[in-house]
């Protein structure tokens, strides 16, 4: 004999868990995509940015530049891995969104609206991240126990 496979239906566990992920993955390729755009606004043109004198964080606007370019490139890269759900997505999307956030309050300064709003778009994505709990096999209604 041959059993005929049943779809199990959708719960709404389910349903929010693959929402979240998408939220982030297209909220965390929208930050990479603007990072990658202040990165290159940094290598290019330096007097793009306000500097400010006696901050203890001054670096070279420059160097800013390849940091927000890399980190642009590596969020974009991860962002495909949200796309199809992948673990090491999830914990890489938080590792990325956490050093977006580090570098952005660093460069606070130097672009203070633009890196608030960086960081309140971060903060977001590692929150769609860290709430997202995707239905297992422990948690399936199959196997959950029965009653007599």
């Amino acid at each position: 004999m041959t059993a005929t496979p049943t779809a199990r239906p959708r719960t709404a566990k389910q349903a929010w868990a693959t929402g979240l992920t998408a939220f982030a993955a297209v909220m965390l390729m929208i930050t990479g995509v603007l990072d990658i755009f202040r990165g290159i606004m940094g290598i290019a043109q330096d007097n793009v940015f306000v500097t400010t004198r006696n901050y203890i964080f001054q670096f070279n606007l420059t160097g800013w530049g390849w940091i927000h370019l890399v980190l642009g490139v590596l969020a974009v890269i991860v962002s495909f891995g949200l796309f199809q759900t992948a673990m090491w997505a999830r914990v890489a999307g938080v590792t990325i969104a956490a050093f977006i956030i580090l570098a952005n309050f660093l460069s606070l300064p130097y672009f203070p609206v633009w890196s608030v709003v960086m960081i309140a778009i971060s903060g977001f994505v590692i929150w769609a991240l860290c709430v997202v709990r995707p239905q297992g096999p422990a948690d399936s209604p199959q196997a959950a126990p029965r009653a007599p």
